[in-house]
């Protein structure tokens, strides 16, 4: 840094200053009709500049930079308040006031963030905000600025501390994190948790074992009983390893917007939960993804980097503009999974035209898989037919939006007649109600 920048680049002059220059000019105005008061103005300017001098020997000379440090996590979580935290320290021995502009990514396009604060000789203090983003990706963070004024607030000086740095954007992993615990042996629901009864019994072989009274008699193996004499029953465990695809749509209805994200990224941040759930009940989970044309698949394993490789795939999925080739996905479906699978397909349908259309190759995999339909409730069309209508126009406008509604309804029950499961939801709540039918398929055994 030149002598120039240092001594002279970063010194600002501050609104005290032009306030005395301005009762200067007023004073030599009014001593040139008041002879009197000639030597009033002069030194009173002779007094502003000598502290000024010593402003700028306080800040510039005596002083030394103060600190600032700026504490993020290696990576944010898309769609979720993630802290950062700012530390900034007062290493001058007088008591300043300073003003902290920490330089945000432009995609959250805020340019005013600042934030003023008093702080006494030595002080460290720590600022803790949050941030959302709405888009994967790389986030830029640039410098902190700090603009420090002394008690006499004459100048002001700049210090620019290098905090410069690239963050990524993953999808929610934070969701991930909440429901870990939570989906243990339990369903969510609104209010509280409620524990789902298992139907039946698994007839995944583990042991044969002498007969004790409360054992099932159903389950007596006649052979190895007239071997050994005595009344030997099977021994069952829960099956396990079942496999599970995650199916992502990326086609042009998933690029509709709800609270800033896109649909294509909350069904992303559900999958990433939904394969963390899976992998905890020993399933074998995959994710596949597709639009007019086939996507990035990963086959469904439950080795320990299954996880973080499916975190890798989700972060740089994007949206495309075209419509969906459901007659393509089906046959990559057929030539890449091959055994039956419960298949969760998040995409989106918004008149029963439009399933009609694509209904025929759902059937065509619900013969061989289990297939789960995961799509979306339109909230602005829910908001509108529940709105009080004022005219005829309003009237109208709720009849077009109850009839679209009543539509979804329809194509949950389309789908249900031929064999296929459906999940109707509204956005804010796709991954505790993919989860909850998750869980409810994995305790009936229906996989």
């Amino acid at each position: 840094m030149t002598s120039t920048r240092k001594y002279i680049g970063n010194l600002y002059l501050a609104p005290r200053l032009y306030l005395a220059l301005i009762i200067c000019v007023v004073l030599y105005i009014v001593s040139f009709f008041v002879p009197p008061l000639q030597q009033i103005p002069g030194i009173v300017l002779l007094i502003t500049v000598a502290l000024t001098l010593i402003d700028y020997a306080f800040l510039f000379v005596i002083g030394k930079s103060p600190l600032a440090k700026r504490i993020t996590a290696d990576r944010l979580s898309n769609g979720d308040d993630n802290r950062v935290e700012l530390q900034v320290t007062n290493t001058l021995s007088f008591r300043v006031s300073m003003e902290i502009i920490d330089e945000l990514p432009v995609q959250f396009q805020v340019r005013d963030w600042s934030l003023a604060q008093v702080f006494a000789p030595g002080e460290q203090k720590v600022f803790e905000y949050k941030l959302r983003p709405v888009n994967r990706g790389e986030y830029h963070f640039g410098n902190i600025i700090l603009y420090v004024k002394s008690l006499l607030g004459f100048l002001i000086r700049r210090h620019d501390v290098d905090a410069a740095v690239t963050i990524p954007v993953y999808p929610s992993f934070l969701q991930m994190r909440k429901y870990e615990l939570l989906s243990q042996t339990t369903i969510q629901t609104e209010h509280g948790n409620k524990r789902m009864r298992k139907i039946g019994h698994s007839m995944e072989f583990e042991q044969i074992k002498e007969y004790v009274r409360g054992d099932d008699i159903r389950t007596i193996n006649w052979k190895a009983t007239a071997r050994k004499g005595s009344l030997m029953v099977n021994n069952y465990t829960d099956e396990r390893s079942q496999q599970v695809y995650c199916i992502i749509d990326k086609g042009r209805l998933m690029k509709m917007p709800f609270n800033n994200l896109t649909l294509l990224d909350y069904a992303i941040n559900s999958t990433l939960v939904m394969s963390n759930v899976c992998l905890q009940k020993q399933d074998r989970v995959g994710v596949m993804t597709f639009a007019n044309k086939m996507g990035s698949l990963i086959a469904a394993d439950r080795k320990p980097i299954q996880r973080e490789s499916i975190l890798e795939l989700l972060y740089n999925q994007e949206t495309a503009f075209l419509e969906s080739d459901f007659e393509m996905l089906y046959l990559q479906i057929r030539g890449r999974i091959k055994h039956r699978s419960l298949l969760i397909l998040y995409t989106n349908f918004e008149s029963l035209s439009g399933l009609k259309r694509q209904l025929p190759y759902l059937r065509s995999i619900a013969r061989h898989h289990l297939l789960m339909v995961v799509f979306f409730e339109n909230t602005e069309l829910h908001q509108l037919s529940h709105v009080q209508a004022k005219n005829i126009e309003d009237i109208y406008i709720k009849t077009i939006a109850e009839k679209f509604e009543f539509e979804k309804r329809l194509i949950v029950k389309e789908l249900q007649n031929h064999g296929i499961l459906a999940v109707l939801t509204p956005p804010e709540k796709l991954t505790v109600n993919a989860v909850n039918k998750y869980l409810e398929v994995k305790a009936r055994q229906a996989i």
